[in-house]
């Protein structure tokens, strides 16, 4: 399957990514993620609490594409948690589901594939994120339902809320999604409900 950008602005028309946001949770069970135009850090704030934050190369953008390097805007659900059983001492405290990794678990962000934009397991023919990493980036992770109901190809995959690099990495962004300490991470978390969404803007 070839995807154009004609092909891909009409994809994304039909399916209303670009159009009206989820059915509004309380304000007090959104996430609320800001950075300014361009930046690749910001600020994220839930339950009362404000916490640095990490966002992608290219910042906060809309629409987005499969590898620009942006964090998408809008606001969105989180469909589940998954984290690494060898790396953290205990399951997370939250009230999504919530799922251990495998070393198996891989995420497709080849637009033609079926499956792309979903857990796949590895070896898999078409091109695939590796889940299971030594940078613990995926040590703790909450799957940011983007572009996925229904999928779009090319409109970008494999949006989570994870694990931020250390301050002293000299990569200091994502490849699209949102980072913040494991620490913090942690804490977001165990106040989230399945009701409680994630709210990506330009300050």
């Amino acid at each position: 399957m070839t995807i154009t950008r004609r092909t891909f602005v009409g994809a994304v028309t039909a399916a209303g990514l670009s159009a009206a946001a989820p059915a509004r949770a309380a304000e007090a069970d959104v996430i609320f993620v800001r950075a300014p135009k361009g930046a690749r850090s910001g600020e994220l704030s839930f339950a009362g609490r404000t916490y640095p934050c990490l966002v992608g190369k290219s910042g906060i953008v809309s629409p987005k594409f499969e590898d620009d390097g942006g964090t998408p805007a809008g606001r969105f659900h989180l469909r589940e948690v998954r984290f690494r059983k060898d790396k953290l001492s205990a399951a997370p405290t939250t009230q999504l589901p919530c799922f251990p990794a495998a070393q198996s678990d891989g995420w497709c962000d080849d637009p033609s594939d079926p499956n792309y934009n979903k857990l796949v397991t590895l070896p898999y023919p078409n091109d695939c994120e590796k889940m299971w990493r030594d940078d613990g980036l995926y040590d703790l992770l909450a799957v940011i339902g983007y572009n996925d109901a229904p999928v779009v190809p090319g409109a970008g995959s494999a949006i989570f809320l994870h694990v931020r690099r250390a301050p002293d990495d000299p990569i200091q962004w994502t490849a699209g999604c949102v980072s913040i300490d494991l620490s913090n991470l942690a804490a977001v978390l165990a106040a989230c409900t399945p009701a409680t969404q994630i709210d990506i803007r330009v300050t």
